[in-house]
């Protein structure tokens, strides 16, 4: 089989060194062959590294794998492999205004990624918790339509100024909740930016530990403006009838 020339680039102090593989290697045994080989590669712990396959485009990188080989990303000759670690620092906000700077694999996808950050918080129920970009409006749909259908005027009134309150009051509806089946990078999710740690999902009552001050102040946080939404609707309903 035809040897594989690939550049590998030891990332941390930009050395670039040209090594030969067989394209049938698993990634785990080239990362150890680089460190064999390479001594500006035998810094810290060798799980932390891995190798990472850039593109023009920063979402469309990706990690290799390590249980594939090489030849499962159809690598050519030439072809530049950077060496480089995995680990990222995030900045992690809570509801309730703290905020923790987690160091994270950056070749998990954010589902992955939530055991790690809920754990080193002290949240056990991660199920239940997601992220978010702040600052980040979604498109949102035009909300006229095309059916046959028209909704009762003073219906349509009352939707409108609901979406307003929500709006004013920042609920759970249209935030720009990130993806659990992708990672940071794929997201465009920058080392430098804040994300906000909130309850996405409420499965069941038993999951609030009515022992646990962190997570049941986070809850308390985050369902306050909840029930301020209602309190003003059915106000406004009230004075309505």
């Amino acid at each position: 089989m035809v040897a594989l020339s690939l550049k590998i680039c030891v990332r941390q102090c930009n050395v670039v060194k040209t090594m030969q593989f067989e394209p049938s290697t698993p990634v785990y045994d080239a990362c150890r062959i680089i460190r064999e080989r390479v001594p500006e590669a035998q810094t810290g712990q060798a799980s932390d590294y891995g190798l990472f396959l850039s593109d023009d485009d920063p979402r469309k990188g990706i990690w290799l794998e390590s249980g594939r080989t090489l030849d499962y990303y159809m690598l050519r000759n030439g072809d530049v492999l950077e060496y480089k670690k995995k680990q990222r620092p995030q900045k992690i906000k809570m509801l309730d205004g703290a905020v923790k700077t987690i160091m994270v694999d950056d070749s998990k996808t954010v589902g992955e990624l939530l055991v790690t950050i809920c754990s080193r918080i002290g949240i056990t129920n991660y199920e239940e918790y997601s992220l978010l970009q702040e600052g980040v409006e979604e498109k949102k749909e035009d909300g006229h339509g095309t059916g046959t259908l028209k909704k009762d005027r003073t219906l349509l009134r009352d939707e409108r100024k609901m979406e307003k309150l929500k709006a004013k009051l920042h609920t759970d509806d249209d935030l720009n909740w990130l993806d659990h089946s992708r990672t940071f990078r794929e997201q465009g999710v920058e080392e430098s930016e804040m994300l906000l740690l909130r309850r996405k999902f409420f499965y069941s009552d038993q999951n609030v530990d009515s022992r646990d001050p962190v997570q049941l102040n986070l809850l308390y946080v985050q369902v306050r403006p909840l029930f301020l939404t209602m309190l003003i609707a059915a106000q406004h309903r009230v004075i309505q009838l």
